[in-house]
């Protein structure tokens, strides 16, 4: 079975935007444009495509992304002419802080992506987060200032936003014809045309000449795009500084490897509710955004070996893919997303995961139009598809050829910062509720689910108050699993400050085999990795386990402690950690060295060693300076100026420091750093406070001490 669509004729692509700018309005006009839907859904009315969760179109935001598979002719070429059309795989992303998890999964197998903008708001929060999460992963971006139509929008406004809080690489390509209920249409700085878009959902698109009033101020943003666009290129710079302009063509081509190369983003506006200007934004996709041929090859590591070996986009190299999203279809059942970076996988053979280092049989395999599904028999390099009944398989595993295998990085997320108890209302929902939330974990790498040691308590926790309400209420719909919940509660964390070393020997007879474990450990706060002169990452030594929040190193000579016992001295101290030193919360940002110790032939054992490290480290820990840490939000306060002086009193109140401010249409947006124990239920008292006038958005910054007052207070209540 052959390919279908040449590589060079894909576009894996996501839309991304802070909440509310029109993300997926944009997304179903994709769909229209592209036919593959007849009737346009609107977010206002829940009819959407992409939003086809039950919770997603009563509250009309995005939870869960979506995967579009649709086709688009460029509107420059004739209708009739198929041979330049090109598949796109597009992802509609949540907007919420509290389901970055898709926006950050999605990044890591896209080729490019689509940043959608309020031209009212300009740059938001999660419009800043998101492009972060881009840039880690060198994703090439076109922007899109959507909502011209709005009362207030401003294309200038929100086009010097992106340059000052984003990337000063950002470039006009269009402008918009009018603003607020005036707005017509655009003008494309590249064509020198005015475009505008008539007929039913504005499918159809007239091209005319620039509006005499405006012609002017096209000239010159088409000169400084010009200007900009040739930096990227020595020969036309050099041409265009002896008078000669390079063709669009050439423009184009430029452009292309600039903004593949993350040099440039250009800018693009319209009004997606009213139908102006996507059609040339999936024009730009197409001229600008990578194919899977123009990404690097995709790094990894070999498990046998330990060295780096290489993937490049493929069918005739090694098998090589990453599930990147799993969720539980009300349809087919579990659903793997993965992405194809090398080589063929075929519906019916046996997928081997790199994790596990077992073989699943890989039945059916569909691509998705959001809640639609279409079966194929084989994914080529640089595709996107779902996997049904994969049983044994994590969000970032690594699929591949067994005789050839590749751990490809895995995707980091963020730790959960807010907790709740939850419990079943009946014996009934007590045996749905356990199954429920594995299935939900296993989605969603940033939910938790513990149990409280003490009283047996099951504890879910994630990143945000939203996310967890969203949770309970799936389990409820999905599962019929009714459920009571308490308060939300702060994720605090514990560390230590100082340095401080333990002995312990763990001995025990008991008339038959004794127990017997003798460690000595050093414990230090963990340092950055080091990295070479050139920035990059040095080669961790093998003695040395690191982890995200924790740091192992085994420093035994001549054998005092066998080998074997090794791991259970890790295990024993990342139990500890656990189980915290101060207020019984976890320990992160540890580094515990294994100096010395001692075994006795016979009584020596794993669980001896455990606790004997276990004890050790609570000894040492307590005389490292331990301390209590809490998760610390940036905040964004946008209200009118009248109500200033009261926010900056309420954040000041909250132990929170204001960082500045700036205008938002005729609003003022107030930028802070607040601790996150201080802002439960600050959305009800904000609007209060600007008579429903104010909004706030807050996402995970940092952790940080917390005061010596606040810590005996938060010692106090686990008591």
């Amino acid at each position: 079975m052959n390919r279908d669509y040449p590589l060079e004729r894909v576009r894996n692509f996501g839309i991304i935007a802070h909440i509310d700018a029109g993300k997926t309005t944009t997304s179903e006009r994709i769909l229209y444009y592209t036919g593959m839907i007849h009737k346009i859904g609107e977010v206002h009315e829940g009819d959407t495509v992409t939003d086809w969760m039950e919770q997603e179109r009563e509250r009309g935001i995005t939870i869960t992304a979506a995967a579009i598979t649709c086709f688009w002719n460029p509107t420059y070429m004739p209708a009739t002419d198929a041979s330049k059309k090109v598949r796109f795989n597009v992802i509609d992303t949540p907007g919420h802080i509290d389901f970055t998890v898709e926006v950050k999964r999605s990044l890591r197998v896209l080729d490019g992506a689509v940043v959608v903008f309020d031209g009212v708001a300009g740059v938001e929060p999660q419009s800043e987060t998101n492009w972060r999460y881009a840039d880690e992963g060198n994703v090439p971006r076109l922007c899109f200032i959507n909502k011209m139509d709005r009362m207030g929008a401003s294309f200038e406004r929100s086009f010097k936003s992106i340059l000052d809080r984003l990337n000063k690489n950002a470039v006009r390509f269009q402008l918009p014809i009018g603003l607020e209920g005036e707005h017509k249409g655009v003008i494309d700085l590249m064509r020198m045309k005015a475009y505008y878009f008539e007929g039913e959902k504005g499918i159809n698109i007239i091209e005319k000449e620039i509006p005499a009033e405006m012609l002017e101020e096209a000239k010159k943003y088409h000169n400084e795009m010009v200007e900009k666009i040739v930096e990227h290129d020595d020969a036309a710079m050099t041409a265009y500084l002896e008078g000669k302009v390079p063709s669009m063509d050439e423009l184009k081509a430029i452009t292309r490897k600039a903004v593949i190369a993350n040099k440039i983003f250009p800018v693009f506006t319209g009004s997606a509710l009213k139908n102006i200007g996507v059609q040339l934004v999936l024009d730009a996709v197409v001229d600008y955004l990578p194919s899977p041929l123009d990404i690097p090859p995709v790094k990894g590591i070999d498990p046998n070996t330990g060295e780096e070996v290489i993937r490049h986009t493929s069918d005739a190299e090694p098998f090589c893919a990453m599930a990147f999203k799993l969720q539980n279809d009300p349809f087919v059942g579990a659903l793997t997303f993965f992405r194809v970076y090398s080589g063929t996988i075929e519906a019916g053979t046996y997928i081997y995961n790199s994790r596990t280092q077992k073989k699943e049989r890989l039945g059916r395999i569909v691509r998705l139009q959001a809640d639609k599904r279409e079966e194929v028999k084989k994914v080529f390099a640089g595709e996107i598809a779902a996997a049904v009944g994969l049983k044994d398989t994590l969000t970032s595993d690594t699929f591949c050829d067994e005789s050839k295998p590749i751990v490809l990085e895995q995707i980091k997320f963020m730790d959960p910062v807010v907790s709740l108890r939850i419990e079943p209302k009946t014996k009934a929902d007590q045996e749905k509720m356990g199954m429920a939330l594995r299935k939900l974990t296993i989605e969603d790498p940033t939910f938790h689910v513990s149990s409280n040691p003490e009283t047996g308590e099951t504890i879910i926790a994630g990143v945000g108050e939203l996310q967890l309400e969203i949770m309970v209420d799936r389990m409820k719909r999905e599962f019929s699993v009714e459920a009571n919940t308490g308060e939300p509660q702060v994720a605090y964390r514990e560390t230590i400050m100082g340095t401080a070393e333990a002995e312990n020997k763990y001995i025990k007879q008991t008339g038959g085999k004794g127990q017997y474990g003798h460690v000595r450990i050093t414990l230090k706060p963990m340092e950055p990795l080091p990295t070479d002169d050139d920035g990059k990452p040095k080669k961790i030594p093998k003695n040395v386990h690191r982890y995200d929040d924790f740091e192992f190193i085994d420093s035994i000579k001549g054998g005092v402690i066998p080998n074997e016992f090794i791991p259970a001295v890790e295990k024993g101290v990342h139990e500890a950690m656990d189980r915290g030193i101060v207020a019984g919360y976890k320990m992160v940002n540890v580094s515990c060295e294994l100096t010395f110790g001692s075994y006795h032939d016979v009584d020596s054992s794993e669980i001896a060693y455990k606790i004997a490290a276990s004890q050790a480290f609570q000894d040492a820990a307590k005389r490292a300076k331990p301390v209590i840490l809490e998760p610390i939000m940036k905040l964004e306060v946008v209200a009118p100026e009248k109500y200033i002086g009261d926010i900056n009193g309420s954040i000041a109140s909250k132990r929170g420091l204001i960082e500045g401010q700036n205008t938002k249409g005729q609003n003022v947006a107030i930028l802070a750093k607040v601790p996150l124990a201080e802002m439960f239920g600050y959305t009800t008292q904000l609007r209060s406070m600007t008579s429903g006038q104010g909004s706030a958005q807050m996402e995970f910054d940092h952790y940080e001490v917390v005061p010596a007052n606040v810590a005996e207070e938060i010692k106090e209540k686990r008591k």
